[in-house]
């Protein structure tokens, strides 16, 4: 009985402090991130980085988030601490976070240096590949505690783009457009996620080999590229009857190969630039368009 009992006293000594190990992870910076135990109270400063930490099973622990945090929808009920522009920084510190994610370049850098001041652990996002999302979900499930969850979000994601690769990736090839912004035009390089997406159909970004990530690019650059497809963001996916007006522009030349076989394609942009779980939805969309515009190029020779 004596040894039963000082079994039992050890066990109950050991128990706390296993509840609150420290946990690591190493976030896109490169940075290893350590906290003296799973973070309960975080605050988002992207609308991606809220859906992955939705995803990974750390939604009741966000307590903040910036503007277009908009999904899932629970996330839309979460307070705001300002956009990816310009941070509440007092209403951050008040709501006491022990973790902050933040959008590696996507947040002013004399902003990211007051919250350095804060002495919070930050960790940085920025995926840029599609594999990396489901890395992402992993190492935000880790600083959670929160594993089962986000290894299971991350086995989802990657068997769905897994399942699109296999069925497109080795297809006739598709010359595409993305177009970011119309005035200026706006294009992404080979560098942005997107791209990644573009091949994962099968496509081929006619400006991958621009600089910087976002270069801007004349229309007779589109013009002499001549691709087979063109691609826009929308809010929300749009019918084809009805193209965006950056899309419709391209109508004034006919001999274009996109407008000649009708392949201006319109995808709901959340689901293309966020750089999280739904980007597989958004992948499918794609990978749908560009098989049309194969079939429509097959047809017109």
């Amino acid at each position: 009985m004596r040894a039963a009992a000082i079994a039992l006293t050890l066990l109950a000594a050991i128990l706390p402090c296993a509840a609150h190990a420290s946990v690591t992870a190493i976030d896109d910076a490169g940075t290893t991130v350590t906290l003296p135990a799973p973070a309960r109270r975080v605050v988002s400063l992207a609308p991606h980085v809220t859906e992955l930490l939705y995803a990974a099973g750390g939604g009741a622990k966000v307590v903040g988030a910036v503007a277009y945090s908009d999904y899932p929808p629970d996330a839309q009920k979460v307070p705001r601490v300002g956009d990816n522009r310009a941070l509440d920084l007092e209403r951050i510190a008040a709501l006491k976070p022990d973790l902050i994610v933040v959008w590696r370049h996507g947040n002013a850098q004399q902003q990211l240096d007051r919250l350095r001041a804060l002495h919070i652990p930050l960790f940085f996002s920025e995926p840029h590949r599609l594999d990396d999302v489901a890395t992402s979900l992993t190492r935000l499930g880790e600083l959670l505690g929160t594993q089962d969850a986000a290894q299971a979000a991350a086995n989802a994601y990657r068997r769905d783009i897994a399942q699109l690769r296999a069925r497109y990736a080795q297809r006739a090839p598709v010359s595409v457009f993305y177009e970011v912004w119309d005035q200026p035009l706006m294009t992404l390089n080979g560098s942005h996620m997107i791209s990644d997406v573009i091949a994962l159909c099968g496509g081929r970004n006619v400006f991958a080999a621009l600089e910087p990530l976002v270069p801007t690019v004349s229309t007779e650059a589109v013009l002499a590229a001549n691709p087979d497809a063109i691609v826009a963001a929308s809010q929300g996916a749009t019918p084809p009857d009805r193209p965006l007006p950056g899309l419709e522009r391209w109508r004034a030349w006919p001999a274009l190969a996109a407008v000649a076989h009708g392949n201006l394609f319109a995808i709901d942009g959340d689901l293309l630039t966020r750089p999280a779980p739904r980007i597989a939805q958004g992948a499918a969309q794609l990978c749908r368009d560009l098989d049309l515009a194969r079939s429509r190029d097959a047809a017109a020779h």
